[in-house]
């Protein structure tokens, strides 16, 4: 029974999202798709609750799809812990921001394609979870990969927008490389691309790198964050869903499933130590000089993808994957209730020209500042659990100080940002006329946030026991090392308090004091340069060799007369005389008839 439970669940779960793309142009689509994902969601539950309970994985082959003469590929389902806990988070996450969509929307001309491009974005990462293979995996990959860019370029007539979508393909296109190799020398390696197959052996150091490169790229680790934070051009539901339980963990759950290769390579895991490190510090060093609400929530993410890289770096991918689970529930409900107070203020993001929207808008405040705080790793909230597991285990690790380091002041810079966003929100006294366009007794958007903020609240401490429910992770420490990450938050807690009243009577000016408080500066120093660069460098060689040197040069006659004969024979050729051409056919076809049969 337990051997066909996940094919069935999985079965009926695509059936079930699959469903309301059939009626596309139906006027309740929107309706009939966040019901189907509700309807999968409790469908899910039924593997959650059945084979936790039994400590059981399950992995499914199907019929071949390709059997070449150098590998082959099945249609597999690997339905292990990892893809049995990510399901029912992902389907309840996109519920709820599916239902927040339906009025988000509800002007929007095309709503019924936007909840159809959310609904494929949810399947291509429900692909990439429970995939088998390399195969089903690259599939997934490249799906989530493509919806992104038709989302974040939703709106494609803003130049904004379009660009940004245009920057994560390439930024992506870059990981793609690194992807296809370490997936083409799997296939040439190994009679088959199934995982249990490819554990026999150990993948080069150049593979694993390569892995990696995909893993930073779709997760916005440093050197390719740029795109995540241009990434908020699109609705944001988009962003909700993008940055809690789809494109972004993407990367991370790839280096989750390909932790068997990278645990005994020590080069491969110290270089996931340091990028991570070295993203969540950045990444939070960036967060606090944003002033747009939706850019700090996203550089946010880009700085708890890198601690989630942390956790792979020293050996703790099930924090990793813990902290995936309990980061989706507050990040998509921070998006949303983002999207409320923007909604509310007019189309205003700048967060100093908020302020006193407690009074205006109780639950989405409160919410908000619920989020906030399990970001931060607020005891007994969501981000708690495995926010502090994994810098505990980062403490008696025996790793680079540096990234400890990082990673501890980074941490504390989480609770600055965190509570410049509540401060400058929802306290003091409105610094704007607001105009009150959304009433919170609208019923889709308060259900998604409520039930968002709920699973913010009990969600750490239920997927902990649910992951770990045999050994759980205790470790013996000194008390200030065990306390280290709650007073490291309690120090930028205070810190933010103390800047925020000072700053509060400060006008909102746009001229920063300095280039580095403006992360462009990242694209002016990394991209512009070897732009410019290379394509003056092919610019130089195209006119100076090959039109200067070769052509006036060295020969000058050479090229005009070796194309006289080749043109002048062309020329003949085109006469526009149809019993020529005719002529020209027959000969040739009656020429390689004879020469067929002679041979």
């Amino acid at each position: 029974m337990y051997s066909l439970l996940p094919t069935i669940t999985i079965s009926m779960v695509i059936l079930t999202l699959i469903s309301p793309l059939l009626f596309v142009n139906s006027p309740n689509f929107p309706t009939n798709t966040k019901k189907a994902v509700k309807t999968a969601f409790f469908i899910s539950l039924i593997a959650l609750f059945s084979l936790t309970s039994h400590y059981q994985e399950n992995t499914n082959d199907q019929k071949e799809w390709i059997n070449s003469f150098f590998t082959n590929m099945k249609f597999s389902i690997y339905f292990d812990s990892y893809a049995i806990m990510f399901l029912p988070v992902a389907l309840f996450v996109t519920w709820s921001i599916l239902e927040f969509s339906i009025w988000y929307m509800e002007e929007d001309m095309d709503k019924n394609r936007f909840m159809k491009y959310l609904l494929i974005f949810l399947l291509a990462m429900l692909t990439l979870t429970s995939a088998g293979n390399f195969f089903i995996l690259f599939i997934g990959w490249e799906g989530v990969g493509l919806m992104s860019f038709l989302l974040i370029g939703w709106y494609h007539g803003r130049n904004n927008a379009a660009a940004a979508a245009s920057q994560a393909v390439l930024y992506n296109r870059v990981g793609d490389i690194g992807f296809l190799m370490a997936f083409c020398w799997f296939i040439n390696m190994f009679p088959s691309a199934e995982y249990q197959t490819a554990t026999i052996m150990t993948p080069p150091t150049f593979i694993l790198l390569g892995l990696i490169t995909a893993a930073a790229t779709k997760s916005a680790q440093f050197m390719f964050h740029p795109w995540l934070a241009s990434a908020m051009e699109g609705p944001t539901p988009v962003s909700a869903l993008l940055h809690s339980s789809t494109m972004v963990v993407a990367g991370i759950f790839l280096l989750i499933r390909m932790f068997p290769f990278l645990e005994e390579n020590q080069t491969a895991l110290s270089t996931c130590l340091c990028l991570g490190a070295l993203t969540t510090f950045y990444a939070a060093m960036l967060a606090l000089s944003q002033n747009d609400i939706k850019k700090i929530v996203a550089y946010s993410t880009s700085s708890q993808l890198g601690l989630m890289m942390v956790a792979i770096g020293i050996g703790q991918p099930h924090l990793a994957f813990l902290h995936i689970c309990t980061h989706a529930f507050f990040k998509a409900m921070l998006f949303l209730c983002s999207g409320s107070i923007i909604h509310n203020l007019d189309d205003e993001q700048d967060i100093r020209k908020m302020g006193g929207l407690q009074m205006m808008m109780p639950v989405t405040t409160t919410c908000f500042s619920i989020g906030s705080l399990a970001l931060m790793g607020t005891p007994f909230l969501a981000g708690f659990y495995s926010k502090d597991a994994i810098i505990e285990s980062a403490s008696i690790s025996y790793i680079n100080f540096m990234a400890l380091i990082l990673t501890l002041i980074a941490t504390a810079f989480t609770a600055v940002y965190s509570f410049r966003l509540v401060f400058y929100i929802s306290m003091k006294s409105p610094r704007s006329n607001s105009l009150l366009k959304f009433n919170e007794n609208n019923t889709p958007v308060l259900n998604s946030i409520t039930r968002l903020a709920i699973g913010s609240i009990i969600a750490g401490l239920l997927i902990f026991h649910i992951t770990f429910p045999n050994n759980p992770t205790i470790h013996t420490m000194p008390s200030y090392m065990k306390m280290s990450a709650i007073l490291f938050t309690l120090v930028g807690f205070i810190i933010a308090f103390d800047l925020a009243k000072m700053n509060w009577h400060l006008p909102p000016v746009n001229t920063s004091r300095s280039k580095l408080l403006d992360p462009l500066h990242y694209n002016q120093v990394m991209h512009r340069p070897i732009i410019t660069t290379s394509l003056d460098t092919g610019w130089e060689i195209v006119t100076h060799i090959m039109d200067d040197l070769l052509v006036k040069k060295l020969s000058r006659t050479i090229f005009k007369d070796s194309n006289i004969t080749p043109v002048q024979i062309i020329r003949a050729s085109q006469s526009g005389m149809i019993k020529a051409y005719l002529s020209t056919l027959f000969t040739t076809l009656l020429f390689i008839m004879i020469l067929i049969y002679l041979i």
